[in-house]
């Protein structure tokens, strides 16, 4: 077999891999690069293989960075099937024609700018949402722990990851000759006792393991340290200040985990029950109905909380604002309201109106909640920066940025090592992904050193036998 890691090594985003067995060829995700000034052009190039070869693509999860070149794959000629999990797929439609969409307008922007410049050729987006509803047409839909065989050589079972609404672990057996190895890809891990999702999986066995890193140097604020932050930064903000608190947020499992612990603070009356909140994202509020579409898949805290929730109708003041028009209206209110909005990063959708609207106010907040790659607007934000350009214009960063750590979905580095426990014996080898240079390397010698694996930290681009 052969391994091809062409996205999400020794970084976070684009995560990719081509895997070439004796009868068969698969990919493990197929994700878009996000942040930086490279990422456009890598996404023009990510795919840069014949696509012929492929027999059949599996997905961890709905987030872009894993699946936001489906439909580039699909229009450039695959053909062949597409599996994840159920929640999974009525998440990708939600999320791959709005990828769509905002890829469509920011071209439409640019080909404009270019048209009044008289500077160089139209560009055209890296998919239509055409062509993100027909690559829907491929997935095929599975449960957590149901076995099945993608190719006569192989077969696969998708594990609870516990990140977001149906993620997944994925689990693969390889037959080549007469020998059968299994191959563990991680996906993104999800903080074990955390509100929504399940915790996630334990696996005990792999030949061949592909384990991510993405928070592999540094460990989570406890749950109840990240909710004192939370209080104490919404009442200062709003209690004494009277401004707004602004909350990017990733619309698919960091906005329904943020409406948790928000809504649970109120019923706790840590925080007022007259703040008004607002999701500013269609497709955050798609997201939260199809969480209760999948009620079954949520853990017991989340059920409880919803349980209440509906006793009391909606009574805490939460507001999903779906047109245009009254997301613009938002930017009119001054004072009192927390404004939950997309991307999570900072880097396109709505936030970056709220950003523009409320980043220069003294008693206004911004909370990030959420891992922020370099390149993007939001690491810029957690970084320091005195100003940022929105917009074509220069807005001065005086609003008080907090990082809220305790809510991020990603496995700390403790629970990354608590999970790699659970192996009953060391993997032939162990490949770190999903992990910016420094950390996938440091978490490499953290594996080393605690469980004495045969550890690698592959670069993008890389092939290796395995």
């Amino acid at each position: 077999m052969r391994m091809s890691f062409l996205g999400a090594a020794q970084e976070v985003t684009g995560s990719c891999y081509l895997l070439k067995a004796d009868d068969f060829s698969c990919l493990v995700d197929c994700g878009m690069f996000q942040g930086g000034r490279e990422a456009k052009r890598k996404n023009r190039e990510a795919l840069d293989f014949d696509l012929n070869t492929i027999d059949f693509v599996l997905v961890s999860h709905a987030h872009i960075d894993h699946s936001g070149l489906l439909p580039r794959l699909v229009a450039l000629g695959y053909g062949g099937p597409i599996y994840t999990t159920r929640a999974t797929c009525d998440l990708l439609a939600v999320m791959l024609p709005d990828s769509a969409y905002i890829q469509e307008k920011e071209v439409e922007r640019e080909n404009r700018k270019r048209h009044q410049s008289h500077k160089g050729r139209e560009v055209a987006p890296l998919y239509t949402v055409a062509e993100a509803q027909e690559s829907l047409n491929q997935l095929k839909p599975l449960d957590y722990a149901e076995s099945f065989k993608p190719h006569p050589k192989a077969r696969c079972r998708f594990q609870d990851a516990g990140h977001i609404l149906g993620s997944a672990i994925i689990e693969l057996w390889v037959t080549e000759g007469s020998v059968e190895r299994k191959l563990v890809f991680s996906g993104d891990l999800g903080q074990p006792d955390r509100p929504v999702v399940r915790d996630p999986v334990l696996i005990e066995n792999a030949d061949i393991l592909l384990m991510e890193s993405t928070y592999g140097n540094r460990l989570h604020k406890s749950m109840d340290t990240t909710e004192d932050e939370l209080v104490s930064a919404i009442n200062d903000t709003i209690g004494h200040k009277g401004g707004n608190v602004i909350i990017p947020a990733f619309a698919v499992g960091r906005t329904q985990e943020i409406l948790y612990v928000l809504s649970d603070l109120m019923r706790r009356e840590r925080i007022s029950r007259e703040i008004h909140i607002y999701v500013d994202s269609p497709m955050a509020t798609r997201a939260s109905e199809l969480t209760l579409k999948h009620y079954e898949l949520t853990d017991e805290s989340a059920q409880e909380q919803l349980e209440w929730h509906e006793e009391r109708g909606n009574k805490q003041n939460i507001r999903f604002t779906g047109s245009v028009e009254e997301s613009i209206m938002l930017n009119n209110i001054r004072g009192g309201a927390i404004i939950i909005s997309a991307s999570g990063m900072c880097d396109a959708g709505r936030i970056k109106h709220h950003l523009k609207h409320n980043l220069s106010r003294h008693e206004c907040s911004i909370l990030i909640s959420g891992f922020q790659a370099q390149g993007t607007l939001g690491r810029r934000l957690v970084d320091g920066a005195r100003k940022v350009r929105l917009f074509g214009q220069d807005v001065p960063v005086r609003a008080q940025i907090y990082t809220i750590g305790g809510l991020s979905a990603h496995a700390d580095q403790e629970a990354l090592m608590g999970w790699l426990h659970a192996f009953k014996q060391p993997p032939a080898r162990t490949f770190v992904v999903h992990g910016e240079a420094s950390t996938a390397l440091g978490f490499a010698d953290l594996i080393r050193t605690r469980f004495n694996w045969q550890v690698e930290v592959p670069e993008r681009g890389l092939s290796v036998d395995i």
